[in-house]
């Protein structure tokens, strides 16, 4: 989708040419196209929630995380602009009615989460609060601050039902032993801002922040709506083997989705879990810890595809789709850059049984079409209406997915 605004605006997708006076409809065309190459089950059908065409829409560069108020409005970060933004559905059309800026001059925004009137937001170095008030929403406050920053610098945020705020923290390198320990985990802190890790520091230490480790970029994480279970989406290294020297398998390492649990290590820089082999742990071995040191590590509940970027994470009790799916999760799979067959872009179902993973399937497919991605699919989300909304960072869009009952 185009981000550019000029006199003469030039872009070439299914052989289409735009030139100025012609932009908004040939935009429009070319999208719908597009979004007719979406393959979903029967019944579902995809739309256009927000987007370049929206008002106000050139504000939605880069698409991230998203988060509902209490009101059901949906709230959106916009790395490519450094905001969040509103979109607000009045009329409940399933259409956005614009776009309004929340916060700007952020640094590198994307995970939301609103906690009593104030909501958070997760910056690359840190967390920021923002309130309503009458004359609108207050300027950014620090809330959390001295984040690690660069390498895998977004962070999200999401209050748990435990009343604790939970963090991602990305490594900064691809493997590596890192020097930074709060490097390539997930926190935890109380929602005055306090960290809250798994171990309870004593004496004049100050209180470590660290629920989990060994998470190499954990950005989607969602809790099960029945047994509170955490399960966070886990990106897993590039360029890897699985012989001693010898050449890179696009197949490995598996991404893996992970119930998270207090103190427990995961595995990254040293370890990876089995994609069809559930419940082990292989280790690396152009990039070996020591010994017995994976054994000790937390194995995956599923995994998924190798190099497809699992990020955002959904359960779906709250959807009005059928009742088989709602025992279920939806997971966001951004896609692969360097595999030599690309993969991913699309949207997966986690199928649960006994309120356990069982299995991954495709639910939607067609952002990836002849080795070209044409959007690129971020976060995942409930709305209020009981439709899944989706956020794509390439194609700068929103899309609603709906149900309709014979």
């Amino acid at each position: 989708m185009l981000h550019a605004l000029g006199v003469v605006i030039f872009t070439v997708r299914k052989n289409i040419v735009l030139l100025a006076g012609l932009t908004v409809l040939a935009v429009q065309s070319a999208f719908a196209a597009d979004l007719a190459d979406i393959r979903l089950p029967d019944g579902f059908k995809i739309e256009v929630f927000a987007d370049f065409n929206t008002k106000n829409g050139a504000q939605l560069s880069g698409l991230r995380m998203m988060a509902l108020d209490a009101k059901g409005n949906l709230y959106v970060s916009t790395v490519g602009s450094n905001r969040v933004v509103m979109l607000p559905d009045r009329n409940h059309d399933g259409v956005a009615d614009e776009a309004i800026t929340v916060a700007q001059n952020l640094n590198a925004p994307q995970g939301l989460a609103f906690v009593g009137g104030s909501l958070l937001i997760a910056n690359q170095d840190g967390v920021v609060r923002v309130a309503h008030e009458r004359e609108g929403w207050s300027k950014p406050q620090a809330f959390i601050t001295n984040l690690p920053t660069g390498g895998h610098t977004l962070k999200n945020i999401k209050l748990g039902p435990d009343g604790f705020l939970y963090i991602n923290v990305g490594s900064s390198c691809n493997v590596c032993v890192e020097n930074e320990p709060m490097r390539a985990t997930m926190l935890r802190y109380t929602l005055e801002g306090k960290p809250a890790g798994a171990l309870t520091t004593l004496g004049r230490h100050q209180q470590s922040a660290i629920f989990a480790r060994g998470l190499r970029n954990s950005q989607g994480f969602a809790w099960h709506p029945l047994t509170g279970a955490m399960y966070a989406t886990n990106n897993g290294a590039d360029n890897r083997s699985g012989i001693l020297g010898g050449a890179v398998n696009d197949e490995l390492p598996p991404e893996h989705l992970n119930k998270i649990e207090a103190g427990k290590h995961y595995g990254w820089p040293h370890c990876w879990g089995g994609s069809k082999e559930i419940g082990t742990q292989f280790e690396d071995p152009n990039f070996k810890g020591a010994a017995g040191f994976c054994d000790t590590t937390q194995a995956p509940a599923v995994s998924f595809k190798a190099h497809t970027t699992p990020i955002g994470i959904a359960f779906l009790d709250k959807t009005n789709w059928p009742s088989a799916y709602k025992t279920d999760a939806i997971v966001a799979l951004h896609g692969s850059w360097n595999r030599k067959q690309p993969a991913g872009y699309q949207l997966v179902r986690v199928k649960f049984k006994a309120n356990e993973p069982l299995a991954v399937e495709d639910f939607a497919t067609g952002w990836l079409s002849n080795q070209q991605a044409w959007g690129r699919p971020v976060d995942v989300l409930v709305g209020a209406d009981g439709a899944l909304y989706v956020s794509d960072d390439k194609a700068n869009a929103i899309y609603r997915i709906s149900y309709k009952f014979k």
